[in-house]
């Protein structure tokens, strides 16, 4: 079911229902206001009654002559009956069935007055002490004027309804309409959203409605889209010229020599080379590997307690390995007093090839010496890694694709590399329920920050 067709039912509904509350107060109430004004009519009328049969020997001729014209004023279809307080009848007027049976004259003589309903008619019964005796006076009557007025109140009413609901649902289906005209909108400018148009955005996102913030929301969604567009662009160009380069140069070089016989160095040359570029295809694959392994589940990560303080100078002792001219000196910013809000929980492979991308990467960047710095600090929730350099630095444009896999910026082409070191931390640190984040100044240096939890916070 369309909103539009749920929205005008559901005004239907409503608006039926406080017509139907409306339509049936108003009966009740004149209903009710209908009977308790008759039944004083013949309440007053069986008075008149008693006055002019019982009274006539104890009042004089004026009175008697009133009570007599008060007496032939009727009710329609009015009944009446005189009887005395042992049940025998003085004095009948009329035809209808009264029901005066003798409970209803033992409660009329204790009650001294009573209002009952006998089929259409309306009854009242009155006690009436006289000086010859006591009696018991029944007046009844049909209101037949009022409850055809009544009939016909009814008939408005019915017919009122249906109309009205003719008018809501008219009404409810324009409402609608007009209510789901930006939606409307929404769903046109979505439609012309293609993989080719994902710089389109909608444009009532500027309001404070509703409509307004699920449009605001979509364009977010469109920014992230975009972004993660152009990052797989990116990635399939820079992954596509990292591993053709070697292959290029391997199939160059095997094909220039089986052109004609070489000697023996220029073979052993030759394969040296190629080795050389097969060894950099093993660590690009490899470090795609490790990207994959990181972008998995983290409930399928085997994760242990672990010193980050000890993890880190494992890192930096690999990565002296690889580099022993390189400098890289570590240090706490803080030392904590209980050395558990060191530990930290999580896979210590994984973490390790992390610490040592980052501090390769200081070291890498840092052409001056291949001086890398290291702080670590214990902050309230967390403890930090942080590795600052002096070497070339990274722009702010090409600061927002650090994290592109194969991403390399301008002004490191020339330094050996994949662009995979960073991407591939992020992803490690993010598997952790970690952070990391890039601060950087042209030819000032770079500054990294890698955030754990610690895990001593929820050691039982």
């Amino acid at each position: 079911m369309k909103i539009r067709t749920k929205l005008t039912l559901q005004f239907a509904s409503i608006s039926a229902l406080i017509l139907l509350l409306f339509s049936l107060v108003v009966y009740y109430f004149t209903s009710l206001y209908r009977q308790d004004d008759f039944f004083n009519r013949i309440d007053r009328r069986a008075s008149v009654v008693a006055s002019h049969l019982l009274e006539a020997d104890e009042v004089d001729a004026r009175q008697r002559h009133l009570n007599e014209i008060s007496y032939y004023q009727e009710l329609p279809y009015e009944a009446i009956r005189v009887l005395r307080a042992n049940g025998e009848l003085l004095f009948a007027k009329g035809d209808g069935r009264l029901g005066a049976t003798p409970e209803v004259i033992d409660k009329i003589k204790q009650q001294k007055r009573l209002q009952y309903e006998q089929g259409t008619r309306q009854v009242v019964g009155i006690y009436y002490p006289d000086n010859q005796g006591d009696f018991v006076v029944l007046a009844s009557s049909v209101d037949a004027y009022s409850l055809r007025k009544l009939q016909h109140l009814k008939v408005i009413l019915i017919v009122g309804f249906f109309g009205s609901m003719v008018l809501v649902l008219a009404a409810g289906w324009a409402f609608s309409k007009q209510a789901m005209l930006p939606i409307t909108e929404v769903v046109r400018e979505v439609e012309r959203v293609s993989v080719k148009d994902l710089h389109l955005r909608l444009s009532n996102a500027d309001g404070k409605d509703e409509v307004s913030e699920l449009a605001n929301t979509f364009n977010k969604m469109l920014d992230r889209l975009e972004l993660a567009f152009e990052m797989q662009r990116t990635f399939v160009s820079n992954a596509s010229h990292e591993l053709r380069t070697p292959l290029t140069v391997m199939i160059g070089e095997l094909e220039v020599a089986l052109m004609k016989p070489r000697e023996q160095q220029e073979y052993e040359r030759v394969l040296q080379s190629a080795l050389e570029d097969a060894r950099l295809l093993a660590e690009l694959l490899n470090g795609l590997l490790h990207i994959a392994q990181a972008s998995i589940d983290s409930s399928k990560v085997e994760k242990d307690y672990l010193r980050f303080d000890e993890l880190v100078w494992m890192a930096r002792d690999q990565a002296l390995k690889r580099q022993p001219d390189a400098i890289i000196n570590i240090d706490f910013a803080n030392f904590p007093d209980d050395e558990n809000r060191l530990i930290v929980k999580g896979n210590e492979a994984l973490l390790l090839v992390a610490v040592l991308n980052v501090l390769e990467n200081a070291v890498k960047f840092s052409p001056s010496g291949k001086v890398a710095t290291g702080r670590i600090i214990v902050q309230k929730q967390e403890v930090c890694l942080e590795v600052t350099d002096k070497g070339i630095g990274i722009s702010e444009e090409d600061l927002k694709h650090v994290f592109v896999p194969f991403f390399r910026a301008e002004n490191v082409r020339s330094i050996t590399g994949h662009g995979i070191g960073l991407p591939l931390a992020e992803r490690i640190l993010k598997l952790h329920q970690g952070t990391i984040s890039v601060n950087s100044k042209i030819n000032e240096g770079t500054e990294v920050w890698l955030k754990l939890p610690q895990a001593y916070l929820f050691i039982p």
